[in-house]
């Protein structure tokens, strides 16, 4: 909660700024072009979407963002092995976990909704704390009970790196990480891919989940540890899932460079905000919500399930529900 008072704060004051800067441009042309400018409408300009900000930031953090919706897609491949025909993968994004702290009864009904879905495969696109792995403490009974026939997979997300504490030396910040994989794969029981793979096989038929360490190459470059040669290592002739926390990885390596049918990622949220069907994050992001296609090569990004600003105005939290097909 203190970091949605800051930002909501932080964003109340950027966004009184703005008419005011409007303003002062406009009175600077009025003395050179000699009309008249009052300040009035400016001041209530300011103050009206001050106001407007707060009524929806609050309605996003105490409502918003407790709502969430199952999204079904399917994808169909003609090289999809026969054996993984309508295999289920629940995707799961973003939890942020700090911003759950007190709300454990709703994430376990999540967890609940997920497990009712009798999945293949749940696979989660990184994010899963914001600050420390300390977030993830309380969650742990809950969380570990996912579960899927052929388990559940993970990657980390650029804050699951922690590189937003700058109180901790490297090293600390590097102890801090390695906890959290513990955490990860020892007291919940995923499968964290630390750019590695596993081969899943059906019969005599196999597919390859693919996990790339996070590797921004957009807005949020300040952590890049994929390694997509490390990640692939071994799969050649594979149908290839990959999971990349950032959907910057796919265009900026992936798409036309590799043989990857399907990308799996999140990080964007949708930003958190969708005003008449519009994403914030579609002003940052080339691919920041949903399915999209290029040349035969899938994408899809998940809106995530919690947010770094505890709050969602639209850009509704989801559960994807994936189905191969051919």
């Amino acid at each position: 909660m203190k970091f949605f008072f800051i930002s909501l704060i932080g964003i109340s004051l950027i966004i009184l700024l703005v008419p005011h800067i409007v303003y002062l441009v406009v009175k600077a042309l009025s003395l050179v072009f000699h009309f008249r400018c009052s300040y009035r409408p400016y001041a209530w300009t300011a103050l009206g979407l001050v106001g407007l900000w707060i009524v929806l930031a609050v309605y996003g953090n105490v409502w918003g963002r407790f709502f969430h919706e199952q999204k079904a897609v399917e994808f169909k491949f003609a090289n999809l092995p026969e054996s993984f025909r309508g295999y289920k993968i629940v995707h799961l994004s973003d939890m942020h976990l700090d911003g759950w702290a007190g709300h454990e009864e709703q994430m376990q009904q999540i967890v609940d909704e997920v497990n009712a879905l009798d999945a293949d495969m749940i696979v989660f696109t990184g994010d899963l704390v914001s600050l420390n792995e300390n977030e993830l403490t309380t969650f742990l009974p809950v969380l570990k009970q996912l579960k899927a026939k052929d388990g559940v997979y993970s990657i980390l997300g650029n804050h699951d790196y922690m590189p937003y504490n700058h109180s901790w030396t490297d090293r600390e910040r590097e102890q801090h990480i390695q906890h959290l994989i513990k955490m990860e794969r020892e007291n919940l029981g995923w499968k964290l891919l630390m750019n590695e793979n596993c081969i899943i096989h059906h019969g005599s038929d196999s597919i390859a989940i693919c996990g790339s360490e996070n590797k921004s190459m957009g807005i949020h470059s300040v952590v890049s540890r994929g390694d997509l040669k490390k990640t692939f290592k071994g799969t050649d002739g594979c149908f290839r899932i990959l999971l990349t926390h950032d959907p910057t990885h796919w265009r900026g390596e992936v798409l036309g460079k590799y043989d990857v049918p399907l990308t799996l990622s999140g990080h964007t949220h949708g930003g958190q905000m969708s005003i008449f069907g519009i994403h914030v994050s579609a002003f940052i992001y080339k691919e920041h919500a949903g399915h999209y296609e290029e040349n035969g090569q899938h994408l899809y990004v998940n809106l995530g399930i919690g947010g770094t600003m505890p709050m969602r105005v639209g850009a509704t939290p989801e559960i994807t529900v994936i189905e191969l097909g051919k």
